[in-house]
């Protein structure tokens, strides 16, 4: 059900995307904090909508449809305005490419499957792939600027955060293949 607790957790999620794609685009040090603050937030609500759905119970194919959806919309928005707005450092914006290649291509896989009326699960190496992602990204909001205001100018973040991106693109890789060959598999390719 669309108004089961789980499922509003993952509409607050896209609906903060508008909003964080306008405070990381202004590019002053105080939209950069509040951007990381409703950033954690929307993250947060990630764990929480999963969690809570399987204690509650309530589950449902809505919920594991909207689930991933709101992931690479938060991921694929942010990733987007930082390369806009040029925070991406150490040719991370290829490594955004690759992220969201692999995305639209395991999106339309599952799509394929979908209309066979079979799924593609997701996978351990996944999440972790999903948690990397979020965590680069938010050193990224946050940035130098950010981290100035809140007395990090001593870390380097916007280089962490583009390490981090990199550092992802593995198992964004590893796993894609994996969804892929699974595909591939049961379609009898």
């Amino acid at each position: 059900m669309l108004t089961d607790l789980p499922n509003l957790l993952t509409l607050l999620r896209i609906a903060a995307i508008p909003a964080l794609v306008g405070l990381v685009a202004t590019q002053n040090q105080v939209a950069c904090v509040v951007a990381f603050g409703l950033y954690i937030a929307a993250c947060i609500t990630d764990y929480f909508d999963g969690a809570l759905a399987r204690s509650r119970k309530q589950t449902s194919d809505l919920g594991r449809m909207m689930d991933p959806i709101a992931d690479k919309l938060l991921v694929g928005a942010m990733l987007l305005v930082l390369a806009g707005t040029q925070q991406l450092r150490l040719c991370a914006l290829y490594a955004a490419i690759i992220i969201m290649l692999r995305e639209i291509a395991i999106s339309g896989l599952r799509e394929f499957m979908a209309s066979r009326r079979e799924t593609v699960p997701s996978t351990r190496l996944a999440k972790w792939k999903t948690a990397i992602q979020m965590f680069a990204i938010g050193f990224l909001v946050l940035g130098d600027k950010g981290g100035a205001m809140l007395h990090l100018s001593w870390l380097p973040l916007t280089i962490i955060g583009s390490v981090l991106l990199w550092v992802s693109v593995v198992p964004t890789l590893v796993s894609g293949w994996g969804y892929l060959r699974a595909g591939f598999s049961r379609m009898g390719v």
